[in-house]
């Protein structure tokens, strides 16, 4: 059985739902977002992605994972404005949601209340530990939820910390593995305490 969940028991109906895939930084949340997506699109859906504007670390045009799968997407600077450029898409898939404002919920609301498979993915911890604006509460409005994690860079355990190894003390910093590494509770612990 694969471990990522291949049919949602809404599919195929006239009905919208919210699906979030979160977890740490490189556990691949990006990448399960794009597969989705592709999914969704052999079976010829119209599909509306879109990421902040904040988030032009690998391209200003593309969602892009850590791993390179790509895809082109819309760049939004503020939630309402996902419902200003949807065009009746069945699929919306936001990116890096944690970067949204609170009107993110609403928005999610709204389209799957209009029959559509709204995808969320983001971090659902900023590198603190601490949950990330606004994940907790599109996690608990999702009907569906995937926690992915990374391996932890110390032990390689499942790592669900995204550890910050440069001096920032801003809560939003953009970066890749130069900035951060995933570690497992126990190794986060280690040297947070």
């Amino acid at each position: 059985m694969s471990m990522f969940l291949e049919h949602f028991p809404s599919e195929g109906k006239n009905q919208g739902w919210v699906e979030v895939v979160c977890g740490s930084m490189f556990s691949g949340k990006t990448e399960e977002l794009l597969r989705r997506i592709k999914r969704a699109s052999f079976a010829n859906q119209k599909i509306l992605l879109v990421k902040p504007t904040i988030d032009k670390r690998y391209s200003d045009k593309k969602v892009v994972s850590h791993q390179g799968s790509s895809q082109e997407a819309i760049l939004v600077s503020k939630s309402l404005d996902i419902l200003d450029i949807w065009k009746n898409e069945r699929v919306v898939a936001i990116d890096e949601a944690q970067f949204f404002d609170a009107d993110i919920e609403d928005v999610c609301n709204k389209l799957a209340k209009s029959g559509v498979r709204v995808i969320v993915a983001g971090l659902d911890m900023d590198y603190l530990g601490t949950p990330f604006g606004p994940m907790p509460r599109l996690l608990a409005i999702a009907e569906y939820v995937t926690k992915v994690h990374a391996v932890c860079l110390s032990c390689g355990n499942l790592a669900q910390f995204s550890h910050r190894i440069v001096q920032d003390q801003k809560q939003v910093m953009l970066g890749a593995i130069e900035e951060y590494e995933p570690l497992c509770r126990g190794c986060y612990n280690k040297i947070k305490h």
